[in-house]
């Protein structure tokens, strides 16, 4: 994979990769706390939202938009993108668009390593303010995008988190949550 290239990632590197197109697992609390926290703890107050089309990532968006809203929070917009098209132009315009401090991404690792593609391109989208749901939390991803992701980070449905430095998953599983 040649990093930042805009062309869609071939449908036979896809292939190798299948448990990057499963269907992501659905969202958990302790999932989402933990976004939510770590958008805080990174000063964010206001977020774009992306997502892939399956039924559990349209989920998580609309989870963490209520959420985020529900805090005093704001969400600047919401884009969803297919699993498989022609171009992922548009969305990642639509995404890099606007004024956010930081994205917050549910999709398949597949799905939105095609996404990413695009997005390095957009003078505005930087992978040290993407956040991720815990599907994206995935070697696939970062065999598919090289060290295009470098610096995003997300959340584990366990509660912990994750954080791609370079071409390496770092992942915690500790979660956040107090424990008397």
């Amino acid at each position: 994979m040649i990093n930042g290239s805009t062309e869609r990632i071939p449908a036979h590197v896809i292939a190798g990769y299948p448990a990057a197109c499963a269907p992501p697992a659905h969202h958990t609390h302790a999932e989402l706390h933990r976004l939510v926290r770590l958008l805080r703890a990174a000063g964010v107050r206001t977020i774009t939202i992306g997502h892939g089309r399956h039924c559990t990532s349209i989920a998580a968006a609309a989870a963490i938009n209520a959420t985020w809203t529900g805090q005093g929070e704001s969400v600047e917009q919401i884009v969803s993108w297919p699993q498989d098209a022609a171009s992922w132009l548009r969305p990642a315009r639509r995404i890099a668009a606007g004024e956010c401090d930081a994205w917050v991404i549910a999709d398949t690792p597949a799905g939105f390593a095609q996404l990413s593609r695009r997005l390095a391109h957009e003078k505005r989208w930087s992978p040290p303010q993407t956040f991720g749901f815990a599907s994206l939390a995935s070697p696939d991803l970062i065999a598919l995008t090289g060290t295009l992701l470098s610096g995003m980070t997300g959340a584990t449905s366990a509660g912990g988190f994750w954080l791609i430095r370079r071409q390496t998953l770092v992942i915690d599983e500790e979660s956040d949550e107090v424990r008397p």
